[in-house]
């Protein structure tokens, strides 16, 4: 496991419990600034509560996590975080400018009100991802491709250090998900630690400097070249080591 400094995040023997079940044990895990990381995983592996653990949204019953030098809290400064689709309300009648203006909530607080930053970093932020144009249309107008695009911006207005992503190419086409690929890349390159659960395995492979493989806890985890093994790969996914998903080893 690589190291992670005080930009970047640590989680150490994490154990999350939900409804009386364990749903993960022993988790270590750390992404270094720089890192563009790919989290792996079957259904109900628990990848996204591993990301609501980091958030603070879920308090881990044992270990420590730490996100861009702090434990996980209400004000989350040094993270943004893009979750699936559908966890956004789209019918809300709000603009695509003030969708992303939302991301820093956390950062205004209950009372306050945006100020110049603010506008000035949502605005940058709809730039980084092509969407400046369309700033002042209703979400709900919006493609499905475009929509993700705004879950970016809505993260990246934060201005973090840590980036979340939580299966950010699901339902997409593939001239966006290449552009969102670029974009993580470019992010990471830039100094964030980036930290992305997927199933395009393929895109994984070729995009990401280390792969983790969960299932509950960490079955392995290294870049894409080390983990040519099948066993790792059949262990994670409860497949044998003929099923087809193991093609995939035969690019790394």
């Amino acid at each position: 496991m690589s190291g992670a400094s005080a930009g970047g995040l640590s989680v150490r023997g994490v154990r999350v419990d939900l409804a009386g079940r364990t749903v993960l044990h022993d988790v270590d895990l750390a992404v270094a600034p720089g890192e563009l990381v790919g989290l792996l995983g079957p259904n109900g592996a628990g990848k996204t509560t591993l990301l609501r653990a980091i958030l603070g949204l879920v308090r881990p019953r044992a270990g420590r996590i730490e996100l861009a030098g702090r434990r996980p809290g209400r004000r989350r400064h040094g993270a943004g975080y893009v979750p699936q689709g559908h966890e956004f309300a789209w019918d809300f009648p709000i603009s695509v400018e003030r969708a992303v203006l939302t991301g820093r909530i956390g950062r205004l607080g209950p009372v306050h009100r945006p100020g110049v930053a603010d506008w000035l970093a949502a605005g940058d932020a709809l730039e980084r991802v092509g969407l400046a144009e369309l700033r002042r249309r209703p979400v709900g107008e919006l493609s499905g491709g475009q929509r993700q695009r705004v879950l970016v911006a809505r993260a990246l207005a934060v201005q973090p250090q840590v980036l979340l992503l939580d299966e950010p190419y699901t339902g997409l086409d593939l001239p966006t998900q290449e552009l969102l690929a670029r974009l993580f890349s470019e992010l990471a390159a830039e100094g964030r630690a980036v930290l992305m659960t997927t199933h395009d395995l393929l895109g994984a492979v070729d995009g990401c400097s280390r792969l983790v493989l969960l299932n509950r806890t960490v079955v392995a985890d290294g870049p894409p070249a080390a983990l040519r093994d099948a066993e790792p790969w059949a262990a994670t996914f409860g497949v044998s080591d003929r099923h087809p998903l193991l093609k995939l080893l035969e690019v790394l």
